[in-house]
């Protein structure tokens, strides 16, 4: 059927723009103008942009429009022009915050005689913010340039507007060290002392409540920020003087000098709460609990940086770092932050570097082989002696015993404390440096050492042998324990588990997609070849002839042979016979006690033996002919040279062929 609507999907703006002549206010009667602006519309956009447009835009925001108009639509085109001006649109903002001439004649609103209408006052503070967010560096520049900004902006607090547009000079500006600056001017402008002024008895009581407000604001973004910037360590000047004494004496004289009113009172209480308020720690709450001080992004740097150093294997490098003790801070992190599994990483590269480094010392030295001849800042003395490293790692270990024996949560660091312990044992023994590392543990305390060598030989080594795993011996386990005298094909529920935990725990390796048997391609749709998805079955190799002489063995030693039944068992008697239940069973039997085998070999081997054999055949002679066909059918008629058995003539199907 065809489609009766227009599918035309040019906007009337375009029309309008193509049209000579066409005045922004006509654009602005459109009612999908905004959404054509912020949806990029290139020619709008570039319409907009033009000097006598952004000067209109400027004006509707910043002048009071005619009073003679309809109150519903008198601010109709100051709100629209608002919207336009702030919608994060890059070509406007490059073009508002970029000219000076548009920023004078919005900041020439301020310069107006109070009180402010408090509509267009938010408009303008809207347009600034979005700029000071947006192009900071010249609106920022701009401002500081004009002396009178903070006094004019103070002269205009009964407007709620003002207390906005202060706040987001405090809080939008990006990065820390402008915004630091722009602190400073403030303070330089001694914002906080004269909002404590307005909060004086003489003064008009919205003053007094919006200069409250601001305070209280400050109070809460400065402490919100410091805890958030934790690697700026320059105090907030604005909270310095908040907090400060002297402040505080002013505010109360504020409160309570000359005629004492009840809004003063009030509004002076609200800063002093504010500042009892408790202040907020740096703690962080994580799934493992309360993490009181960050580690923070600047020291996992530094501790990658010093781990790549010291896989550089530079001597000088390593002596230096030895020197600066950095390793004996690096271990103190390891073991404070002990779920920083990034940080670990980092400290275990460091001590197996510092390891490798002295056993490439020794072998370009070798006749330094004792370590005693060695300078005192050796990296290997340095790891064991100052940094105590055996003492730490045991230390360590017997902490996280004691919290899991009381029934808490084995510690994240344990994993890679592992890992530092067996590299510290691979190369006490192997490792070329193994003689100087041996020096290195006897002399330590002898209780150390006697603890050092019962954890190597029974706790590091269970440890060891519990993080293993190996399918085969783990399968052989499971083989050996099972009784010989087990008839049945069927296997008990505890080697179906076995057999399934078997499965679960089998090694990955890297082909390991390749060998699963599916990828992408089968997914997806195969309209033009049916036969896709059987396609791989032809490239399955199965090595029948290598196991066959393991199954003619098992069959010969556990299926009963026909010729061996005993004499009184009539083996033609009737009896129901699942064939598939019976080749289930015996492919269990065989998977159980021959696991070398596949179950799509055991499966192709009983269908080869038991199904494919042309010579087989059965013959079961005559019977009574019944009412109805054994496979379904109604009887035949009986004729002249008709023989009507009603059985099937297995002589006539043919073999099974793969």
């Amino acid at each position: 059927m065809f489609w009766k609507f227009d599918l035309n999907n040019t906007s009337h703006i375009d029309q309008l723009l193509d049209r000579e002549g066409v005045t922004l206010r006509e654009l602005m009667e459109e009612e999908d103008v905004l959404q054509e602006c912020k949806a990029q519309n290139r020619k709008l956009l570039l319409f907009l942009s033009k000097d006598h447009c952004m000067q209109e835009l400027v004006t509707l925001i910043t002048e009071e429009p005619p009073a003679d108009l309809e109150e519903k639509t008198r601010f109709k085109f100051p709100n629209i022009a608002c919207e336009l001006l702030t919608s994060d649109v890059a070509l406007i903002n490059d073009k508002l915050g970029g000219d000076e001439s548009l920023l004078e004649k919005l900041y020439h609103f301020l310069e107006q005689e109070p009180p402010l209408n408090p509509l267009l006052a938010s408009f303008f503070s809207k347009t600034i913010g979005n700029l000071i967010a947006r192009k900071t560096d010249q609106v920022i520049s701009f401002l500081r340039k004009k002396h009178n900004f903070i006094s004019l902006v103070l002269n205009h607090i009964d407007a709620s507007a003002m207390m906005d547009l202060l706040l987001r000079l405090i809080s939008c500006v990006e990065p820390a060290l402008l915004r630091m600056e722009v602190l400073n001017w403030l303070n330089e402008e001694r914002l906080i002392q004269r909002l404590t002024e307005l909060m004086h008895t003489g003064r008009d009581e919205e003053r007094q409540s919006n200069a409250s407000q601001t305070l209280c604001d400050i109070i809460r973004l400065s402490r919100d920020q410091a805890n958030q910037l934790s690697e700026v360590t320059e105090p907030d000047p604005l909270l310095a003087v908040l907090e400060s004494q002297e402040n505080v004496s002013e505010l109360l004289k504020n409160m309570f000098e000359g005629e004492r009113t009840e809004a003063s009172v009030v509004n002076g209480t609200q800063v002093l709460l504010t500042l009892l308020e408790s202040r907020r720690s740096g703690a962080i709450l994580t799934t493992v609990g309360v993490l009181e001080q960050p580690l923070g992004s600047a020291r996992l740097h530094v501790a990658r940086l010093v781990a790549s150093l010291l896989q550089t294997c530079d001597l000088s490098i390593c002596q230096e770092i030895c020197r600066l003790n950095t390793m004996d801070l690096l271990l103190d992190l390891f073991f404070k932050y002990t779920w920083n599994n990034f940080l670990h990483l980092q400290v275990e590269l460091c001590v197996a570097s510092i390891l490798n480094h002295s056993a490439h010392s020794d072998h370009q030295n070798p006749g330094l082989q004792n370590h005693e001849e060695r300078p005192a800042t050796g990296t290997g003395s340095q790891l064991f002696q100052h940094c105590r490293l055996v003492q730490r790692i045991l230390d360590a270990w017997e902490e996280n015993d004691k919290i899991q024996a009381e029934g808490g949560r084995r510690r994240g660091n344990m994993g890679h404390l592992t890992r530092i312990a067996n590299t510290v044992v691979q190369n006490l023994e192997k490792g070329l440096a193994h003689s100087q590392i041996n020096d290195l543990i006897k002399e330590l305390p002898e209780d150390c050492r006697g603890r050092w060598e019962g954890f190597v030989g029974e706790t590091l080594r269970e440890t060891n042998r519990r993080n293993t795993v190996d399918l085969v011996s783990t399968h052989n386990l499971h083989s050996s324990s099972e009784d010989d005298d087990m008839e049945s094909p069927f296997p008990n529920d505890l080697s179906i588990q076995q057999a399934f935990s078997d499965y679960q725990i089998q090694q990955m390796t890297a082909n390991f997609v390749d060998q699963f048997g599916f990828n992408d391609e089968e997914f997806s749709e195969h309209d033009e070849n049916i036969n896709a998805a059987f396609d791989r079955i032809a490239e399955i190799n199965f090595n029948i002839d290598a196991n066959a002489a393991a199954f003619e063995a098992c069959c010969k030693e556990r299926i009963q042979q026909f010729d061996d039944c005993e004499e009184e068992e009539d083996i033609w008697d009737e009896k129901e016979i699942n064939y598939a239940t019976q080749i289930k069973s015996r492919s269990r039997y065989m998977l159980h006690h021959h696991p070398q085998l596949g179950i799509f070999q055991v499966n192709l081997f009983i269908e080869h033996y038991l199904c494919t054999d042309p010579g087989w055949t059965a013959s079961f002679g005559e019977t009574e002919v019944s009412s109805s066909s054994a496979w379904g059918g109604s009887p035949q008629q009986e004729g002249e040279g008709q023989q009507d058995t009603n059985w099937a003539s297995f002589t006539e199907f043919q073999p099974f062929s793969r």
